[in-house]
């Protein structure tokens, strides 16, 4: 292979900031690694996106302790993949919240996703055998959106559209215009696509935009304060989604395999996108899928360990 597997050369620890939104939403990043989002409440407080491992999820517990000594009753998915749901195990929370689409991928296909993330993202899973047998289960599901209330603050759970998966769902404080993205939107880092529906991303980043957000938390990258940070990261996120597509869907149609209509896609992002943080491990996945998509899978296939292997040799071995 030409370049290391996915992130599997990605050692390094990265600092983390514990960074305030609002008045009662907080940031966990961590240098592009995966985000965690947290609502304080009146009585009680609302976790969104667990980190990898429960033995990961003990820092973010300890910053919480930092600020607040309110029970962590809630623990919001907000989509499937393993880096965000195999933590929440630490959090003891009293209920488990998800859409009723993401309670289905994981039936679907949240054991294979789970050891094919597993073998991407070794640092983020260093503490893997901290994690629980079997799969992190939501204790409560939803369709469209759901309200939370922590005392006397609204917490609204939304699904906005299809985008980085089928089942994903935003975190909004109306009262604030504070959102808690996950994977829809992100932030000086590369968007994961390969579960993604390209064609219908970019018009959920814009029913995103039309809330009107004033600060974000994405799923990757630094928070984002202000509607100017937060216009960026939607923009950031659209116009890497569409490039991929427009490139991948004219290679498709004209014929070329997915070797070639990737090595040109890359050739075209990497220009702009490729400082991004796991540009390198994102790009092939994304690929793969956005050619699937323009060739009529309509909906993501399963990503199994196997397959990732089989996949990162096609394509760069």
């Amino acid at each position: 292979m030409t370049k290391t597997f996915a992130s599997a050369a990605d050692l390094e620890e990265k600092k983390v900031s514990f960074t305030q939104l609002s008045e009662h939403a907080w940031a966990y990043t961590a240098e592009g690694d995966p985000n965690t989002g947290i609502i304080i409440g009146d009585d009680a407080v609302l976790v969104a996106d667990t980190q990898a491992t429960p033995a990961m999820a003990a820092d973010v517990i300890r910053r919480i302790r930092e600020v607040t000594d309110k029970p962590i009753k809630y623990v919001v998915l907000t989509h499937y993949h393993a880096v965000r749901v195999l933590g929440a195990s630490a959090y003891q929370p009293q209920q488990i919240l998800a859409s009723q689409d993401t309670y289905d991928l994981i039936v679907e296909r949240g054991e294979q996703d789970k050891a094919s993330e597993i073998g991407r993202f070794p640092r983020l899973f260093q503490n893997v055998e901290t994690v629980p047998a079997g799969m992190t289960w939501p204790t409560m599901t939803f369709t469209g959106r759901m309200t939370v209330w922590l005392g006397k603050l609204e917490v609204q759970l939304l699904q906005v559209g299809r985008g980085h998966t089928k089942g994903d769902t935003v975190v909004w404080l109306p009262g604030e215009k504070t959102l808690l993205s996950g994977d829809l939107v992100e932030f000086d880092a590369t968007p994961y696509a390969g579960d993604a529906y390209f064609q219908d991303w970019p018009h959920t980043l814009d029913r995103i935009a039309a809330m009107g957000a004033h600060a974000l938390v994405p799923g990757r990258g630094p928070a984002l304060l202000g509607q100017a940070q937060v216009q960026a990261g939607l923009e950031g996120t659209r116009d890497f989604v569409r490039d991929v597509w427009t490139s991948v869907k004219a290679g498709a149609d004209a014929g070329r395999d997915l070797r070639a209509v990737y090595e040109e896609t890359f050739a075209k992002l990497k220009p702009k996108y490729g400082h991004w943080v796991i540009f390198n491990h994102c790009m092939p996945f994304d690929v793969t899928r956005a050619y699937d998509e323009a060739t009529g899978h309509a909906d993501p296939r399963i990503w199994t360990a196997e397959r990732d292997i089989d996949m990162w040799k096609a394509l760069e071995g």
